[in-house]
């Protein structure tokens, strides 16, 4: 239940991202403001959060991008410290066996030297490999028809994301920040900003700011602004399984040409991959199409790695990616007219890797004015205002 009939920032969602952000706001010198964290489904069981994959990369083509992932890698490797050097806070190992994107075509090939350079540029160890190079280091691979790839090995793979968003949660309570089970169903404004919510419930919340941290339902949250944000659900199916055969070595986070990606998982092994027609879905569609792993998956696994072709599925499951259809990347920051709603929203399944960084940015932006650490103004809800891209080629 709300403790106060007001606050100085309400975030609707609770789930990484709004977790994030109320940490981080506690741990930001000069913010010393009252938060409320609105979340209409304290299980998370159908967040976007609870079913990620849990993977870092620093293989994007935008700096900024590469940037927002280099602090992801230096704040999962010192989790600890950051959360205050508490003892029961654990360590976040970092398993990097790195990504593999695989090109099949000299245009592919071209983008990902292109991109190489730029992340060297900025500090990331990432390579570029010949076919010969990748047969050499990873031999399970048949590479029919691939013409070379870019790998790293240094502070890209898989981390424990759970556990990094059960300490966000934990330490905001700790420090203040109230949790309210309930749904926001409408915004009460003036000519220019939101001056509170309306639950569910019947309660009514007066804020100073609005956060919208609602997922794959930014855009119903958005429209009770009169916003149209262009970010929809839509479904990503992931599948675990067994091999008869194990790989001698880690499986590094390959993503095949055909858009199958794969991985290794501890014991077992991952994979996943949007379906071929990818629409827009319900807030509350979480169908399977089971035809999928024999259709498309299975085949594409036993291909590239024939070790695989005698395999047993263990679990499955799908999730929605916050997408945005606009450029699939992060909306972030102020409405340029509604001053004290602020996005946070349409990470297309890079959320959790960029959470660290993009908390910590709006953080800044509601305690100062402005981002301080890192300049996050190239995601603000302008570019869709003015139809102006903002350019990732490294999209999974």
């Amino acid at each position: 239940m709300p403790t106060t009939p007001s606050y100085d920032v309400v975030i609707i969602g609770g789930a990484i991202y709004g977790s994030a952000l109320a940490w981080w706001l506690t741990n930001t010198p000069g913010f010393d403001g009252s938060i409320a964290v609105i979340e209409r489904d304290p299980t998370y069981a159908y967040a976007s959060t609870s079913h990620t994959n849990s993977c870092i990369r620093q293989q994007f083509s935008n700096p900024t991008n590469i940037q927002i992932s280099q602090f992801g890698a230096e704040f999962i490797k010192n989790f600890r410290a950051f959360m205050g050097g508490d003892p029961e806070v654990p360590h976040l190992p970092l398993q990097s066996y790195g990504y593999m994107y695989l090109a099949d075509t000299d245009g592919f090939a071209r983008t990902l030297q292109e991109s190489q350079k730029i992340q060297a540029k900025l500090g990331a160890h990432t390579r570029y490999m010949t076919r010969e190079e990748i047969a050499a280091a990873y031999p399970f691979y048949n590479l029919d028809g691939i013409i070379g790839g870019n790998h790293n090995l240094v502070d890209e793979g898989y981390f424990d994301g759970g556990t990094m968003f059960d300490w966000f949660k934990r330490m905001a309570r700790r420090n203040g920040v109230t949790y309210v089970h309930d749904e926001v169903v409408g915004l009460t404004a003036s000519s220019s900003a939101i001056d509170g919510v309306t639950l569910k419930s019947g309660d009514t919340l007066t804020c100073g700011t609005l956060v919208n941290a609602s997922g794959p339902r930014a855009a119903a949250t958005a429209a009770m602004a009169g916003i149209d944000l262009p970010v929809r659900p839509r479904k990503r199916y992931t599948f675990i399984f067994d091999a008869a055969q194990p790989l001698d070595r880690d499986l590094p986070l390959t993503i095949d040409p055909s858009g199958v990606h794969m991985r290794t998982d501890g014991q077992y092994y991952l994979a996943g991959c949007p379906p071929d027609d990818d629409p827009d879905v319900d807030y509350d569609d979480f169908g399977f199409d089971h035809s999928l792993w024999e259709n498309k998956v299975w085949p594409v696994l036993a291909t590239r790695v024939p070790a695989f072709e005698q395999i047993k599925l263990i679990n499955e499951w799908v999730g929605h990616y916050a997408f945005n259809t606009f450029d699939q990347n992060a909306v972030v920051g102020r409405h340029p007219e509604i001053a004290n709603f602020i996005f946070l929203n349409g990470f297309s399944g890079h959320g959790l890797q960029q959470s660290p960084a993009i908390a910590r940015g709006v953080a800044e932006l509601i305690t100062h004015g402005a981002y301080r650490s890192l300049d996050l103004s190239p995601f603000g809800f302008e570019r869709v205002v003015s139809n102006t891209k903002f350019v990732e080629k490294a999209v999974i």
